[in-house]
């Protein structure tokens, strides 16, 4: 009751109307990114460089504002309602689609739709990570599984909330595995890898990038990758395909949004800076700085992809059914 109670009060301020910007002077103001979780996640460490480039090319502050809450649901709401006038804009998860469906799955309305979002361009696609401390006895993703079986429901694991992109691959494992592990939601990314590192939980999946500091310190372990192939700078991590669970494949992605009433031409001209902001080489070098990879895509491939991504992320949530 109180999340929800959290979550209406998030909706419950109109956003300000302001006079739609032209396109052949936009942005000619200050232009938001919302991040609809807490510092250090993965949207947060994608936003923040791009956010960089974008004040250097427009010579306007890009301010990202962290609004997190109700795994996500809270920020990507506020920019399916705020003016469609291309100055809240919205770096999303792939938990995007996820969410609407969990909602109806739940029994309430939806807190938005993904067609209240327009798609301007992806950024980053990268396959989630299972880490562990480096100090637990797990140094396998066998014998992970192995003890977890031996010890339902002792095992856990933290996420950025239910049904949220670091929940999602680990219901997936734990459906393909038949494992029975202790999910512990927290409100987001930053958190939920701070519980990993402080001892709280035994594990996390992550994408690359919030984890890869810790990986290289020694203070992680990466024991599989949900991937399709293994990731060029962890190339001795497995994937879970490989380990004979070909259903656990997924991809944390960041991409930007805005508002689906955005004129065409507004949105002609934020994927116009979004790409040569991707050519700059250090978007790409700081991404990379970051433990992420750089996949730029716009337009009719953006599109292509969130509908094939989307439809296969609403199946497995119809398949892991009513969390609460």
């Amino acid at each position: 009751m109180r999340r929800r109670a959290v979550l209406a009060a998030g909706l419950a301020l109109p956003p300000a109307v302001a006079a739609p910007a032209r396109a052949q002077d936009f942005p000619g103001r200050a232009v938001t990114m919302v991040v609809a979780f807490p510092p250090g996640g993965q949207a947060d460490v994608v936003a923040r460089p791009v956010a960089a480039a974008l004040e250097r090319r427009w010579r306007q502050p890009v301010p990202v504002a962290n609004r997190p809450g109700a795994a996500g649901e809270i920020g990507n709401a506020f920019v399916a309602r705020a003016a469609p006038d291309g100055t809240t804009l919205l770096m999303a998860l792939s938990s995007l689609a996820i969410l609407p469906e969990a909602a109806r799955l739940l029994g309430r309305p939806p807190a938005y739709e993904l067609d209240q979002l327009a798609p301007i361009a992806l950024f980053t696609a990268d396959p989630t990570l299972l880490v562990v401390p480096a100090a637990s006895p797990w140094r396998t993703l066998e014998e992970f599984i192995a003890d977890a079986r031996r010890r339902p429901g002792q095992i856990s694991y933290s996420s950025s909330g239910n049904y949220s992109a670091l929940h999602v691959p680990m219901a997936m494992l734990t459906t393909a595995a038949g494992l029975d592990l202790l999910h512990v939601p927290f409100q987001g990314g930053g958190p939920a890898l701070t519980a990993l590192l402080g001892g709280q939980v035994q594990a996390l999946a992550s994408g690359p990038g919030p984890v890869a500091p810790h990986l290289r310190e020694g203070r992680l372990r990466a024991l599989a990758g949900w991937g399709a192939r293994r990731l060029p700078d962890w190339p001795e991590v497995p994937t879970l395909i490989e380990r004979g669970f070909p259903e656990a494949e997924y991809y944390i992605w960041a991409g930007l949004f805005a508002p689906a009433g955005t004129p065409p031409p507004l949105r002609e001209a934020l994927r116009a800076a979004m790409a040569a902001v991707a050519a700059e080489p250090e978007t790409g070098r700081a991404l990379a700085a970051g433990g992420n990879t750089l996949d730029y895509r716009d337009g009719a491939a953006f599109e292509e992809f969130l509908r094939l991504d989307s439809a296969r992320l609403i199946r497995a949530v119809r398949r892991i059914g009513r969390v609460e």
